[in-house]
């Protein structure tokens, strides 16, 4: 679990990057306000309905290379970003980041629920390792972006293929013991699930659309700096 746990943290980190970096585009690349949150769009369209597809995939066959995969991907692609010299290739950039997240989400969740073998406390380490990659993302990536602009995106992209390795190794040592397709229990409420679903849509929105927008109110509207912008976003 502790191994999971880091990965769900690595791969969450490139969502929270997004909005760390999106002031910089802003401030260095002449993206307007509009322009930023379509930036916020690629990156969260990429990992929210491509994971309905990859978690069907995912109930079917076992697929260990995916996660990796989609691991390796969101950091490439948001690693990739800050380089790229067009607005375009920032947003297909960071389009394939959100792709790499979705693809990683659905069968890491389900190997995970087969490692902590029924544990809720288990779990949790596994739910709050993403958390923590999503809010220590602006803390490390502020300071960078900060000294060398907003091509240091690039320097985070070691760990994504470094972690995706690690966890392909990981997958191939446990694949011969690892239960080959879920197992369906309980019965379907769609009514309360469509309810729920509503209801983390309604979050999601206020949550990435803060996120996006808090650091460059701070420096547009209260004249603070970006190191300043980013530690209001991390908080």
């Amino acid at each position: 679990m502790r191994l999971w746990a880091t990965a769900h943290a690595v791969d969450d980190f490139y969502q929270g990057i997004v909005p760390a970096a999106v002031p910089y585009f802003v401030l260095q690349r002449d993206v307007g306000y509009v322009g930023a949150s379509g930036l916020a769009l690629a990156a969260t369209l990429g990992s929210a309905l491509p994971q309905i597809a990859v978690g069907l995939l995912a109930d079917r066959r076992r697929l260990p290379w995916m996660s990796p995969l989609g691991l390796a991907l969101a950091g490439i692609g948001a690693g990739v970003a800050g380089l790229v010299p067009s607005y375009p290739l920032m947003f297909l950039s960071l389009l394939v980041s959100g792709l790499g997240v979705a693809m990683f989400h659905p069968p890491a969740g389900r190997d995970a629920r087969i490692a902590a073998g029924g544990s809720a406390t288990a779990m949790s380490y596994f739910a709050a390792g993403g958390s923590v990659g999503f809010f220590v993302a602006p803390a490390l990536a502020t300071p960078a972006l900060d000294a060398f602009g907003v091509g240091a995106t690039a320097l985070f992209i070691p760990p994504a293929v470094l972690m995706a390795f690690v966890l392909l190794r990981h997958q191939r040592r446990t694949l011969p013991h690892a239960a080959t397709a879920a197992v369906r229990t309980g019965v379907d409420r769609p009514r309360l699930f469509a309810t729920l679903t509503a209801v983390e849509v309604v979050r999601s929105t206020v949550a990435f659309g803060v996120n996006t927008f808090i650091a460059l109110y701070w420096i547009r509207d209260l004249g603070a700096t970006p190191a300043l912008g980013g530690t209001a976003l991390t908080l």
